[in-house]
């Protein structure tokens, strides 16, 4: 017996996916201005004189439009993500991969990237033609000229990534010169190759095997999931028109389907919708787009190929039972824990005091006598303004009879600035119990009077 070698990775065909026009194509191209007016706009979007979208790591403060986050609002990032996640079930709990087919940054690119291959290199035909042909003056010029328009999207796109994390005003300045620093140089030629690589040459390869959301989609689907459907009982048995045969009535043997693959030349992955849903299928709708077309030509009713679920091509349910199941349990817990964080996010911002304060003793000492008998001890109070104004603040303490403040009791902060400023508290001679107590040391705004800030904090009398 002879053994048997079972290959775990099939070699790639080569796809050249044609382009497909139609109503779902044009959503999708809506979608790739919306999105990339967005990312490549929004760097270069002003607000209180600064950056309105800027990670700055280097000052570990984040800018989102009016609101600035420090490290100690890290919740309200990873609120964000789990915001974006649950906004992801949602969305595939009731269409399906529908981000992946319209939004999703791979098939953006890789649309971006496909247009540019048939401005320079032509129709999927010529394309086929032209890998066929051997080396040529022609072949080579048109190969470096589409390879360069990539590199060149490739590298704006890395440029505008980069933008979010180093002020992009900076980088324009620095970009004269090629002045970057060792990072910025990293993230700019790694972003870019990933753009490139990802949407010039692996393409489909991401969606089938890169990307988790293809596996684990399955776990979000149920039977009222609108998923890209073949109507098989219409559509079978498939074969190619005859027009004779239709004119003296003998073709309806045959189903709608007459065989011309276009939905299978259209699929950026290169499946078959006809065999059934599989996980390479992105709902892009192309081949929606290209089977309403051709069954336009020969006059047969749209919709062989068409967003549906599973329960509605098995008991013929109309668009609008189709829209009333889609409000089932699943959806609903979906949206309601959705809502619930986004309600308890925006609460928080908005009941968010942008004034913070730590209080730190001093460390040398932990409470000493000094002249007439009084005690004394030292602290730090470290006040980070978080607003985009500047602030006057007044230190006030309290919790100890006769404890006053010997350092000066204003502080004046920039903007979004930290500051670390001393202070000396004393309290006469027998007042206090020895050992640890209690007191408060307030911050209280001068211009906002109801922005202050309270904390506790020990004093100390030498036993």
């Amino acid at each position: 017996m002879e053994p048997q070698v079972i290959k775990m990775y099939a070699a790639r065909e080569q796809i050249y996916p044609r382009e497909a026009k139609g109503r779902y194509a044009t959503w999708r191209w809506v979608c790739v201005w919306l999105t990339q007016l967005a990312f490549y706009g929004l760097p270069w979007l002003n607000w209180n004189g600064r950056q309105a979208l800027l990670f700055d790591l280097t000052t570990r403060k984040f800018y989102i439009f009016g609101v600035v986050l420090w490290p100690q609002d890290f919740i309200y990032l990873a609120a964000l993500l789990i915001i974006a996640a649950y906004l992801l079930f949602l969305v595939t709990a009731i269409a399906g991969r529908v981000w992946c087919g319209f939004s999703c940054p791979q098939t953006v690119y890789t649309e971006i990237f496909l247009w540019v291959e048939r401005k320079i290199e032509g129709t999927r035909s010529a394309r086929m033609a032209l890998d066929r042909q051997g080396p040529s003056v022609r072949k080579t010029a048109k190969k470096v000229a589409k390879h360069l328009a990539w590199g060149a999207i490739a590298l704006w796109t890395g440029f505008t990534f980069v933008g979010y994390f180093t002020p992009i005003q900076d980088l324009v300045q620095e970009v004269r010169t090629f002045d970057f620093g060792p990072w910025e140089w990293f993230w700019i030629l790694f972003y870019s190759l990933a753009t490139y690589g990802n949407a010039g040459w692996l393409r489909e390869q991401v969606c089938k095997y890169m990307c988790p959301y293809a596996r684990f989609q399955s776990a979000m689907f149920d039977q009222d999931t609108l998923i890209i459907t073949y109507d098989e009982k219409r559509g079978e048995p498939r074969g190619a028109l005859n027009k004779k045969a239709a004119k003296e009535g003998t073709e309806k043997t045959l189903g709608d389907c007459i065989d011309c693959t276009l939905c299978v030349q259209v699929c950026p992955t290169g499946i078959d919708i006809r065999n059934g849903l599989q996980y390479e299928c992105i709902g892009c709708a192309a081949c929606v787009d290209a089977c309403n077309s051709v069954m336009d030509k020969v006059e047969r009713p749209r919709g062989l190929i068409r967003y549906s679920t599973d329960h509605a091509m098995e008991n013929n349910f109309s668009a609008k039972q189709i829209r009333q199941r889609a409000m089932r349990p699943r959806v609903l817990i979906y949206t309601s824990i959705l809502a619930l964080i986004v309600i308890a996010v925006c609460t928080s911002l908005f009941l968010r005091t942008p004034l913070k304060m730590d209080v730190i003793r001093d460390r040398g000492s932990m409470g000493r006598e000094v002249e007439d008998g009084m005690i004394e001890n030292v602290y730090r109070l470290q006040i980070m303004n978080t607003s985009e104004q500047r602030q006057h603040f007044k230190i006030a303490v309290s919790g100890l009879p006769g404890l006053t403040l010997l350092t000066r009791d204003e502080v004046t902060l920039q903007p979004t600035e930290t500051l670390g400023w001393p202070v000396r508290l004393r309290v006469p001679h027998g007042v206090g119990e020895k050992g640890s107590n209690k007191i408060q040391i307030e911050l209280q705004s001068l211009d906002e009077p109801s922005l202050h800030v309270r904390e506790s904090a020990v004093f100390i009398v030498p036993r």
